[in-house]
């Protein structure tokens, strides 16, 4: 607990490192043309802002029972609040990415106006899957062994660390139905390469994000 905040920065900085030594030095993991180091950590952010956003925020209301069943408040404050937390930290976090981003001489284009919007879908698909899994959790107390497993494989699953180029054709359709692929390579189209993101796979996260949200508030409300 002295470390303070420096745990939110110390978490996507050590897997960086973790990852870069794995993937850039052993494996020969693609990167497009960029270092490693940046390459991994443009996308380790915004993961690491949903796995630390669902790991709170899930449990939330379980964690906090006797305040639930004791007193009136809009129950999805504690949720919300959880997800607020991890923006908090995904903030700090990003002190880091920005030496980054001076150490290896890489300049933000317009085309950084885009990465509100790209924030603001990531946050709407968080909240929606923070809502439905607090509000399951509470009947279904298994669920806290589910998360972990779940998020370990939708990381693999997400082009976390290694490009969305490696993709065969033939699967490339099926796999950016995985919200995360699009909000993922729209952070690294806009942030490294200075392009604007490609707005089919991006519309796709948006729209799933949208429909997570509405069916998990529905779930959380029911």
């Amino acid at each position: 607990s002295l470390l303070g905040v420096v745990w939110a920065i110390l978490q996507p900085l050590v897997m960086m490192i973790v990852f870069t030594l794995v993937f850039s030095r052993f494996a020969k993991v693609p990167t497009d043309g960029i270092p490693y180091p940046l390459f991994s950590y443009t996308a380790l952010l915004p993961w690491t802002l949903l796995a630390t956003a669902i790991s709170f925020g899930v449990p939330s209301l379980v964690n906090n029972l006797n305040l639930v069943v004791k007193t009136y408040f809009p129950r999805e404050i504690l949720p919300i609040g959880a997800v607020g937390a991890s923006l908090f930290d995904f903030i700090v976090a990003s002190s880091v990415f920005a030496v980054l981003l001076l150490y290896y001489r890489v300049e933000l284009t317009w085309m950084a106006l885009w990465l509100p919007l790209v924030l603001i879908l990531q946050l709407i698909l968080i909240l929606g899957l923070v809502l439905a899994g607090s509000a399951l959790l509470v009947l279904y107390r298994d669920l806290r062994f589910i998360v972990p497993l779940g998020l370990q494989i939708w990381l693999y699953l997400t082009p976390v660390i290694y490009p969305i180029t490696i993709i065969p054709e033939q699967y490339l359709t099926l796999y950016m139905l995985n919200p995360m692929a699009g909000i993922i390579t729209a952070y690294r189209q806009i942030i490294l390469f200075g392009q604007q993101p490609n707005l089919m796979y991006l519309g796709i996260s948006g729209v799933e994000a949208i429909l997570i949200f509405l069916f998990g508030y529905m779930m959380f409300k029911r």
